[in-house]
């Protein structure tokens, strides 16, 4: 669905990401891990059409990413970005309901199905008995499940995901990772940046590296996570350990 050829990401002189070349595709959830400043967030907003390519090419469906008209492209491909405002006040259906402007005309009213994708959602992030709350008496977690929600109700192809658990306890980052491993197993590509190797390892069918200075490796979650290779993008010791048929990693 996504494709990467020859991508270069770049910022102040620096060439973060190299030759950068793999695809997002049907079914799949992939994770990209890197330390801070290795260009994982910059490298979603060029696969997103944010910013463009230092070198090379990004295409959705065959074709070019930026020759998609905007809208058709919404359509297609959605993007959670790792810090989201709300610049307007309203309720937390109204902002989940922006997830559904891609599909409608020009000053056309949302639908009935508009509304029930947008109460199906919400009841998915727990939050469906949060619809009536204005957004600015939200937590931190509950603010970024309502973005997640909005996303979700967009319904693309392909989901680009800046660190979706962030500001989340461990039970809604479990939830939220079930549900992203749920809509890829519904035949969704899903690409989203992690932190934590383990539940990369748990829920991811392969993972992207990147390590800083331009050097990335793109695989099978089983065959990329590995200790040895985790040392060096994290540039901190790390050891691999087994529970429960589990993979956690620990840092010495």
């Amino acid at each position: 669905m996504l494709a990467a050829e020859s991508l270069d990401v770049c910022v102040a002189g620096r060439r973060l990401v190299e030759g950068l070349s793999f695809s997002a595709r049907p079914g799949e959830f992939a994770c990209v891990l890197g330390a801070n400043g290795a260009g994982k967030s910059l490298t979603l907003h060029t696969l997103a059409g944010l910013r463009a390519p230092s070198a090379g090419r990004v295409s959705l469906a065959g074709r070019e990413l930026r020759a998609w008209p905007r809208r058709e492209r919404a359509r297609r491909l959605g993007l959670l970005t790792q810090v989201t405002e709300d610049p307007f006040p309203g309720t937390v259906f109204d902002a989940v309901l922006v997830g559904r402007h891609p599909h409608l005309d020009l000053w056309q009213w949302e639908t009935e199905h508009d509304l029930e994708v947008a109460h199906r959602v919400l009841q998915q992030c727990e939050l469906d008995g949060f619809a009536a709350r204005a957004i600015d008496t939200l937590s931190g977690g509950e603010r970024r499940r309502v973005a997640l929600a909005a996303v979700l109700a967009q319904d693309p192809d392909v989901l680009l995901l800046d660190e979706p658990h962030n500001h989340l306890d461990p039970h809604h980052q479990l939830d939220v990772l079930r549900l992203l491993r749920a809509r890829a197993d519904a035949g969704r590509a899903v690409l989203a940046t992690l932190h934590d190797p383990a539940l990369a390892a748990r829920f991811a069918d392969h993972a992207l590296l990147l390590f800083g200075d331009g050097r990335w490796r793109y695989g099978p979650t089983a065959e990329v996570l590995t200790a040895e290779a985790l040392s060096a993008i994290y540039r901190v010791g790390i050891r691999e350990v087994v529970i429960e048929g589990r993979r956690i990693f620990l840092s010495d």
